[in-house]
């Protein structure tokens, strides 16, 4: 595997300084997969422009969390599924609902079952989707807007996905208690 810096203010490139100087500002702390980005201040700044508007869309917080998390596990990303399930809980997703999600079990509710299937559909089918898993999506409540929000969601993860497996990010201190392998 190739070796990736996990950089800091100091050590990133110039252009990757002020994101990461962000990041600290807004949790606390710089994650091991935005230090690794910082290899690439292009990747850095659309991961968190992504980020960003994932958060404002219009799907529900519980069902980001679900996009977060069905996501990570499709791609069989142990970080961001450690990191996705600390968030989730800390939020107040339930912890069934996390543990499901975790397993690739459906969920209990119908509505937050509907985004896990189509996130995973997504994900598994490259954006071909079978007709009823959107028809269920929509079936559950949510809307064409929400498909879309979907879709947002996976790019962002995709990305963190797929850097993770490149880098090998290894796990932050505060994931720990969530480290997930497939």
């Amino acid at each position: 595997m190739a070796q990736f810096t996990a950089h800091d203010e100091t050590t990133a490139p110039e252009r990757s300084r002020p994101l990461l100087a962000a990041a600290r500002n807004r949790t606390g702390a710089v994650t091991g997969l935005a230090a690794v980005m910082a290899e690439s201040p292009e990747l850095l700044a659309g991961y968190q422009a992504l980020a960003e508007q994932f958060g404002r869309s219009s799907l529900p917080a519980p069902a980001k969390h679900v996009v977060w998390l069905a996501a990570s596990v499709e791609n069989d990303c142990g970080y961001c599924v450690a990191a996705h399930s600390a968030l989730a809980l800390k939020s107040g997703v339930d912890a069934a609902v996390v543990a499901a999600l975790r397993a690739g079990d459906p969920l209990p509710d119908e509505s937050l079952d509907a985004v896990r299937a189509l996130t995973r559909a997504v994900v598994a089918d490259r954006g071909f989707v079978a007709d009823d898993v959107v028809e269920r999506f929509l079936a559950a409540g949510h809307t064409r807007r929400h498909v879309l929000d979907v879709v947002l969601g996976v790019g962002m993860k995709t990305l963190s996905n797929y850097t993770n497996h490149l880098a090998g990010t290894p796990l932050d201190p505060a994931w720990a208690d969530q480290e997930w392998h497939r």
